[in-house]
């Protein structure tokens, strides 16, 4: 990582190498990366624990290669990704057509880039960048740290043609 962290000047995130095996599913690379960026919903991160798994929503950003994500350093999801970092994880929608990723990865824990990255959360996530929950998440931000989840392994699914309503014509 770059002494600038991972994002661009522009505040976007840099399009990273391709690393990600597609195990399944009827979307290819190109439209799994328009859903993982059109997709402002939670990641669904699942992590191990010492005897049972645990499942936590995050925001997240795709760089092409990578999953990021940010947590306190002190939480449940970085001390279990300390521990065990292999963990699996779901992005997609709660209501119909039911469509989206899920896979594994490999994540690593960085502080570096916390700051960084969640400004670009706020402004993706968030409507209003000047809101209460902003202001709350920017002052724990000395405690934050970036989640970077690569050695992506994913599977999509859409279901969106067999959802359609039936026309009332």
């Amino acid at each position: 990582m770059s002494a600038a962290g991972p994002f661009c000047e522009d505040g976007l995130v840099p399009r990273s190498p391709v690393s990600v095996e597609i195990r399944s599913g009827p979307w290819d690379l190109a439209a799994i990366e328009s859903f993982l960026d059109s997709a402002v919903i939670p990641l669904r991160l699942a992590t191990q624990g010492s005897s049972w798994p645990l499942v936590q929503s995050l925001w997240f950003l795709f760089d092409g290669s990578a999953l990021w994500c940010c947590t306190q350093r002190d939480s449940v999801v970085a001390k279990r990704l300390r521990k065990t970092p292999q963990c699996a994880f779901e992005i997609a929608a709660d209501a119909p057509p039911y469509r989206g990723v899920r896979g594994r990865g490999i994540a690593a824990l960085d502080p570096e880039p916390a700051a960084d990255l969640l400004e670009r959360l706020i402004a993706r996530y968030l409507a209003g960048r000047d809101s209460s929950l902003a202001a709350w998440l920017r002052a724990r931000v000395a405690d934050e740290v970036a989640i970077r989840i690569d050695t992506l392994a994913v599977t999509s699914w859409d279901y969106s043609a067999r959802m359609k309503r039936p026309s009332t014509a």
